[in-house]
Parts: C-alpha cells; sequence; structure tokens
C-alpha cells in the first residue's frame, strides 16, 4: 500500500510512493515560478525505487543556470506538472508537492531565495539558500 499518491487535476498521471520522500524543498527559482504558475514550487525527492508511476507523460526539457537538465513530466491531458527528473540527481524524482491527497513531512530547505517575492517568508528554523541545493554526496 502506497504511503503518499499524487496525481495530476484529471487523474490521468499518478504516482505512487512506499515510503516518505528522502527530502522536501522550495525553491523560488523564476523557471519554477513559470512552471507552478505560483511564487515558488514545492518539491518531494524520492528515490525511483520506492515509486509507481503510472499514465503517460509528455515531456518538457530545460537547462538549470549549472548547465544539467531538468525533465518536467507533465499531463498530455490537462497539463499538470506531476513530477521532474534532475541529471544532478539521477536515482531520484521530484514529485510536485501540490498533486499529493495528503500531507507531507515539512521542507528542510528553500532555495533561490535571491529570486523570491518580497513578501515571501520562512521559517526561522529553515535554512534558505540564496542559489541552488548543494551538490549530493
Amino acid at each position: 500500500m502506497a504511503e503518499h499518491r499524487a496525481r495530476c487535476q484529471c487523474g490521468v498521471v499518478q504516482v505512487e510512493a512506499s515510503a516518505d520522500p528522502e527530502f522536501v524543498v522550495v525553491c523560488n527559482c523564476k523557471a519554477c515560478q513559470r512552471r507552478t504558475g505560483s511564487p515558488f514550487g514545492e518539491g518531494a525527492y524520492f528515490k525511483r525505487s520506492d515509486l509507481m508511476v503510472s499514465g503517460d507523460t509528455w515531456k518538457w526539457v530545460r537547462k538549470a543556470d549549472s548547465g544539467r537538465e531538468l525533465v518536467n513530466h507533465f499531463c498530455p491531458a490537462c497539463g499538470t506538472t506531476v513530477f521532474w527528473t534532475l541529471e544532478m540527481r539521477p536515482d531520484h524524482l521530484g514529485v510536485a508537492a501540490g498533486c499529493f491527497e495528503g500531507p507531507l513531512p515539512k521542507p528542510v530547505r528553500a532555495i533561490w531565495a535571491s529570486e523570491k517575492h518580497d513578501w515571501v517568508e520562512f521559517p526561522e528554523d529553515m535554512p534558505v539558500l540564496d542559489g541552488a541545493s548543494p551538490e549530493p554526496k
């Protein structure tokens, strides 16, 4: 049985996770703002081995400022970006937090704060980085 379930607006694309995410991150970069249509994106990062994805997706590939690829997977019917892959983290999938039916663990950090909207604030105990997440070890 899945611990977490995510889906697009119409239900064609679904993600079931058998474990909690490895980490959750809030991203304030302009690309995430455009992807979500909101001031920031929130992604839950899971090991691929803990996920089952169903439904066909369309893909859109972009280059991050680092030069690495990020591939967004979105529903061809309703357009929801459900998940993405990062060249930086090949063993993980990022899943849009807003697509989940239930709660997730709180984010471990906020990134790209240099591009955040002025009114956005984060809890004092949350690490806030002006740029990208640190490289995986």
